[in-house]
């Protein structure tokens, strides 16, 4: 099995869980690093149009791209868009052309949830039409239609799972700073805030994927995937805080005054995060392949609050 992003967030979980569950699996990243796994990982470079896969692939049966380039808030522009189209779209279909005349027999592709779209009350299905906003959105959207066309001419499967926010241990960017600030006593304005997100702990994702790399059902199909209970910001952070071991600090503020607030100090779209609401509805993968979540929301958390405290 190749592992594309083999030293990510994610791909380093499952690197790890692939040698925990003995199974033979090829580390790739941009530059070779330490061992992931205790395999030795393979070196790719830059990764686009013109990337060179052929050895990697050659003797591979499956196929699992977790690299990309990531979304960035704030960050816009054509020449931007044309960075994203060139990693995530035109990478991903130069990886699957070469994996598929190389004879890999299935290409699972961890896409992202906001190809179905941003922000809404109503839970996205697979069976939604796809709406992504901004270019990175937009690039994973572009490289799953370019892979059900190959997948169609070469006959390689594929599997699109379209994950929520990932969490657990080694967690950055907004995850990390709300543990930073519960577990720093900061007080929090988001009391009032009673919108509803889905979640996937890391280890749940890993178990999936290795799930669709397996099951036979999950052949040419696209995933929802999550924790399965869903969460307002504010009992996000009353039980990140329980796991933390500490009390959360929340403080009574209508949104309104957040928005107003946040306007003027040019954190919208954080705060849309914050306050809107986004849920995936999963039965699909219970359906369909008989899976559920082996970790509750509550192991989740204290997975990466564990982590995070003995980082401190």
């Amino acid at each position: 099995m190749l592992v594309t992003g083999a030293n990510g967030f994610v791909g380093r979980a499952l690197c790890e869980s692939l040698s925990e569950r003995g199974r033979e699996f090829r580390p790739v990243v941009r530059a070779r690093r330490e061992p992931i796994g205790g395999a030795i990982p393979f070196s790719i470079g830059d990764i686009g149009a013109h990337t060179d896969w052929s050895s990697a692939v050659d003797s591979v049966s499956e196929v699992v791209h977790l690299a990309s380039r990531v979304h960035v808030m704030k960050e816009s522009g054509g020449d931007v868009a044309a960075l994203y189209r060139e990693a995530n779209t035109l990478g991903t279909l130069r990886l699957a052309q070469q994996a598929a005349a190389a004879g890999v027999k299935r290409f699972v592709f961890v896409s992202s949830v906001k190809v179905n779209g941003e922000e809404r009350d109503e839970a996205y299905s697979e069976d939604d039409q796809p709406a992504p906003i901004g270019p990175y959105a937009i690039s994973k959207r572009d490289a799953e239609f370019g892979l059900w066309e190959i997948a169609s001419r070469s006959g390689m499967e594929v599997v699109v799972i379209r994950p929520p926010l990932v969490y657990g241990p080694g967690v950055k960017a907004n995850f990390l700073s709300m543990m930073r600030w519960l577990h720093r006593g900061v007080p929090l304005p988001f009391g009032t805030i009673k919108n509803k997100r889905s979640l996937v702990a890391i280890g749940n994702l890993v178990d999936f994927i290795v799930t669709c790399v397996d099951h036979p059902a999950a052949a040419n199909q696209t995933f929802l995937v999550s924790d399965w209970e869903d969460l307002s910001t504010a009992d996000l952070l009353v039980r990140l805080a329980s796991a933390l071991e500490v009390k959360a600090r929340l403080i009574d503020v209508p949104v309104p005054v957040l928005s107003l607030a946040a306007t003027m100090l040019g954190q919208g779209e954080l705060l849309r995060r914050l306050c809107g609401s986004l849920r995936v509805d999963s039965t699909k993968a219970s359906r369909l392949l008989q899976w559920s979540p082996p970790l509750s929301v509550d192991d989740g958390l204290k997975a990466a609050a564990d982590h995070y405290r003995a980082s401190v």
